[in-house]
């Protein structure tokens, strides 16, 4: 029988084709779209593991948090590495900072009161927009960036005060009132104290300016630090160290005092060690406090079998010598302490240039040589330089510049602490990473279990590297004189 397809509806034509079709392949030739997809390999996502700010020698970016994706993997490439290995610890940190001067008092309690409650939450807060500065420097009595020179004993000429009895903090009360103020927003911050001068009728010269402590003042001079820790801990504030003089080998500054490395040691086992010990003053002993280009001072001190017990360690500043000279003490003496405790930036000073040499020297420089904590000189002062005493530094630029009671600038000295306070708390360990090539750099680990590295590039050129880290490595890069900070988990 012939079919005829023209008499057969189009619905059944198309049901005997399927039909057809159907019976005529097997089940393993089937693909249904829906119960059998095609493999399609799913795209690559690179998760961000790694955070970093960068600040640039020209300014163009100041801590600022970067946007783009670094994410650690195991691709080869021929870049520098800078391997960061956590199970290589050295020493704790202290903190990070500056000496808050009668200056810087006085600078910022000319802002308004919000103006300086949100600079004071900026400075020493611990939230997304503040720096966590914690450690400070403060003196004991004047500084030379302070108004004028003062003792808490001034006397009359010819006068004496041996019982302490007209001792009085009064002429700091304004600083005393603006570190209870920091100590209500964090109560944690370290704070070391150190004098410009004794009272003048200690000295061996009528005069603020250099001179040296007699002698037969050694025993009252020590009760004079033990008065001054006790009035300031019944004021609410714990002095964690002091040391005995600031740059003891400088005797030109307004106000200073010179003291030799034999009189420091004599001051220290005979009278200041002994009057903290009999008044239960906990309070560490510091030496030192001056160049990097005379190591043999501190050790001389740390040599004596006397004055060794109460000497908690030494403190540095960086106006001479090598920053190596922490390493050269450490090493002589791996049971005590380092610190580096001032160093200034210049009124005359270019901002790029400052960022590199401070980052590498104040910065990475002293906590690959030791160094418990990094301080920065002068926190504040106003568009000249001030307040400063006749003579004072008429040159030191603070960290921030108070332009007006609603105004302030920040300065190069704000973002090298910045670099550092903001993502490495009291507590963290430093842990090793290595030098490669221009990238100078420090790692740390926090409390919290997160890795900090921070990096200068010191070339002159852009430089692509690797930070390796178990195994993993994330690729970055770094123009010329940048600083960078990066965190991970």
């Amino acid at each position: 029988m012939k079919l005829n397809f023209k008499n057969i509806p189009k619905i059944m034509f198309f049901a005997m084709i399927v039909f057809a079709q159907a019976k005529c392949s097997s089940s393993s030739d089937v693909v249904d779209p829906v119960v059998n997809p095609p493999v399609v390999n799913p795209p690559v996502v690179v998760t961000n593991d790694v955070d970093f700010w960068l600040t640039k020698g020209d300014q163009s970016a100041l801590l600022a948090k970067q946007t783009g994706v670094l994410g650690f993997g195991t691709t080869s490439n021929s870049y520098a590495n800078i391997e960061v290995n956590a199970s290589q610890k050295y020493q704790t940190v202290d903190g990070f900072g500056y000496t808050l001067t009668g200056g810087s008092v006085d600078v910022i309690n000319q802002l308004t009161a919000t103006k300086k409650s949100a600079l004071l939450q900026e400075l020493f807060g611990s939230g997304e927009n503040s720096i966590g500065v914690n450690y400070i420097r403060i003196s004991i009595g004047a500084s030379d960036l302070s108004a004028s020179p003062f003792t808490y004993d001034d006397l009359a000429t010819g006068s004496s005060d041996l019982d302490l009895a007209k001792f009085s903090l009064d002429k700091d009360k304004t600083v005393i009132a603006l570190v209870k103020e920091i100590l209500v927003i964090n109560p944690k911050i370290l704070i070391l104290a150190t004098p410009w001068s004794a009272p003048l009728w200690m000295k061996d010269k009528d005069s603020f300016i250099g001179g040296r402590l007699q002698t037969q003042y050694y025993d009252v001079y020590a009760k004079y630090f033990v008065k001054y820790i006790q009035q300031m801990k019944a004021e609410g504030i714990v002095i964690d160290a002091v040391t005995p003089q600031n740059e003891p080998l400088h005797g030109g500054n307004n106000p200073s005092m010179e003291m030799s490395a034999l009189e420091q040691t004599n001051f220290i086992k005979n009278n200041l060690g002994p009057a903290f010990k009999a008044a239960n003053i906990t309070a560490k002993i510091i030496a030192y406090d001056h160049n990097c280009d005379k190591p043999e001072y501190p050790k001389t001190i740390l040599a004596d079998p006397a004055a060794n017990p109460f000497v908690d360690g030494s403190a540095f500043h960086l106006y001479a010598g090598d920053i190596s000279a922490l390493s050269n003490v450490y090493n002589a003496y791996p049971d005590k302490n380092i610190y580096f405790t001032e160093q200034w930036t210049s009124s005359t000073g270019d901002f790029g240039g400052d960022l590199k040499w401070h980052l590498k020297n104040v910065i990475i420089g002293s906590m690959r040589n030791w160094s418990r904590n990094a301080l920065e000189w002068n926190l504040a002062n106003n568009g000249d330089f001030g307040p400063h005493t006749t003579g004072g530094c008429s040159t030191c630029k603070g960290a921030l510049t108070v332009t007006s009671s609603e105004s302030f600038q920040r300065n190069v000295a704000y973002y090298i602490i910045a670099h550092a306070s903001k993502f490495v708390p009291a507590g963290s360990i430093r842990i090793a990473s290595n030098i490669s090539g221009n990238l100078q750099n420090v790692a740390f680990i926090t409390p919290s279990g997160s890795k900090v590295l921070i990096v200068e590039n010191d070339g002159s050129g852009a430089e692509i590297f690797n930070i390796k880290f178990d195994n993993k490595w994330v690729t970055t890069s770094l123009q010329a004189g940048s600083v960078a900070t990066y965190t991970w988990k």
